[in-house]
């Protein structure tokens, strides 16, 4: 017999072309596909005996939502250092290269896809480490690791993979292993993190229940950049063209990249990086060149409202919509100060831009739903199977609780939780037909038991390199309109 639910009774955003929302209507899902999007009456029609019905009255039932961009690790080193950019980055360099363990990566894995479930983000991007100069592709046992977890908690997750910067005359970075809590240093190279990722890609990309994909990464080339000694630009192409050749592996394995700003976006067009499978992140202050490789090879970008990068530079999202770009929201992540809440950073993302051109046009309230939804599973190339309710799509939904004082009255619901709502008002999260989670209850893994494993890890990689110092609150952090200049802890 086929697994059914049908979900009803509640207000139905469908995001498809039409961007249909129904009234009083319904959801009716068969073995992980959705079968039936149409009133409550006609679902209910259309399910079979021994449907499983979940009531969704008073609720907003829509696509899960979709974070284009964040990093493996975050979790567990939110708000280290207190704000300042260079010891956080640092801790995390050290962290992520030296002082963590396998169980590290499972754990936070665990810990953010959990956190990703409660704020109705169904699937999402994790670069596997820092992301521009940091990737932990140097075993498989990590990135193993982090997709086991993913695979527990029950959301989709896209997996990007990749090589380091160069370090000077091509010298191996250090990273290192710890065998019966024994810490075991090694080099790493280039040609260990190529194999690692031709590895996980063959292991995980599209596997048994297809949640988890790959995407490819290498750093972003910035010509203002200086290279370090021993290594020119050839070497830099060479490098970034091996990675971006491991996408051809399977299909669908994509391309991303994590930190572009002026000029780097035509830079990557000319090493041959880009085509309608890459998305780029942050993307700030672009030039006229830019935007014209963004339009010749059909990449799209990922908006980071919430970012530090969006703090020193500015993602052009109307001018690259107006120009016929593909735009996807991410958070960037949970650390140092984000959270994987995607509502959060839809509301960002409106003040944001409509502040900048001082009008409040700007960016309606749809678009940014859609730049979470469709246009997010678009920029991901999985709009075919996620990002909308429509017949014949994976069942990935979400249901948000309007019954609360600060979603009320129940008019206008749309915009109210575009405006309003945040991750504590879902509800209900269902992937691939499975309900993962109900009236706030994780029924895919142990909640509890997962935020203290996870802290105990988090704890063990400060303690074992004597960062603790980076656990306290900077002079300055109470009665001061600004962090006044003053000695920081060094690490």
């Amino acid at each position: 017999m086929a697994a059914a639910t049908l979900v009803t009774g509640g207000c139905v955003v469908t995001m498809d072309p039409e961007r249909r929302v129904l009234d009083d209507a319904a959801v009716l899902v068969v073995d992980g596909l959705i079968a039936c999007v149409g009133s409550a009456a006609e679902c209910a029609d259309a399910a079979p005996s021994g449907v499983t019905v979940v009531d969704a009255t008073d609720m907003l039932v829509l696509p899960g939502l979709v974070d284009c961009h964040a990093h493996a690790g975050h979790a567990l080193v939110k708000t280290l250092g207190g704000d300042v950019g260079s010891l956080w980055y640092d801790a995390c360099h050290q962290i992520y290269t030296v002082g963590s363990t396998e169980a590290f990566w499972e754990l936070e894995a665990e810990l953010a896809a959990l956190e990703r479930l409660k704020c109705g983000t169904t699937c999402g991007v994790s670069y596997l480490g820092g992301g521009d100069s940091v990737n932990r592709t140097d075993d498989v046992r990590y990135g193993d690791g982090h997709c086991r977890a993913v695979e527990r908690v029950g959301t989709r997750s896209v997996v990007a993979l990749g090589v380091n910067r160069p370090k000077p005359n091509h010298e191996p970075w250090t990273y290192a292993d710890y065998v019966d809590g024994e810490r075991v240093d090694k080099e790493v190279t280039l040609e260990t993190q190529l194999a690692t990722c031709a590895q996980l890609i063959d292991e995980w990309h599209e596997g048994a229940d297809g949640r988890v994909r790959i995407a490819m990464t290498c750093p972003v080339h910035h010509a203002s950049r200086p290279l370090p000694e021993g290594v020119s630009e050839a070497d830099v192409e060479a490098r970034c063209r091996k990675a971006r050749a491991l996408c051809g592996r399977k299909p669908g394995v994509t391309f991303t990249q994590d930190g572009h700003n002026a000029g780097s976006v035509a830079t990557a067009l000319a090493h041959g990086l880009l085509g309608d499978d890459a998305f780029l992140s942050h993307s700030t202050d672009l030039v006229e060149a830019d935007f014209a490789a963004l339009q010749e090879s059909k990449a799209t970008i990922v908006h980071n409202p919430s970012a530090n990068a969006s703090i020193t530079g500015r993602c052009p999202v109307p001018e690259l919509l107006e120009a016929g770009v593909g735009v996807g929201l991410g958070s960037d992540g949970t650390a140092p100060n984000r959270s994987a809440d995607m509502w959060r950073h839809m509301q960002q993302c409106m003040h944001y831009h409509r502040r900048f051109f001082q009008d409040s046009d700007v960016l309606p309230p749809g678009k940014v739903l859609e730049m979470c939804t469709i246009d997010a599973a678009a920029v991901l190339g999985m709009a075919d199977m996620i990002g909308s309710l429509e017949v014949g799509k994976q069942a990935d939904l979400i249901c948000i609780n309007l019954a609360a004082p600060h979603l009320a009255p129940l008019n206008m619901p749309v915009s109210r939780a575009i405006y309003f709502a945040n991750g504590a008002d879902v509800d209900t999260v269902m992937v691939g037909g499975k309900i993962l989670m109900q009236g706030r209850e994780v029924l895919s893994v142990n909640e509890p038991e997962v935020l203290a494993r996870a802290s105990a890890e988090a704890e063990g990689a400060i303690e074992r390199l004597g960062l603790e110092a980076l656990l306290q609150e900077r002079p300055g952090f109470w009665g001061h309109s600004r962090f006044p200049p003053a000695p920081t802890p060094s690490l």
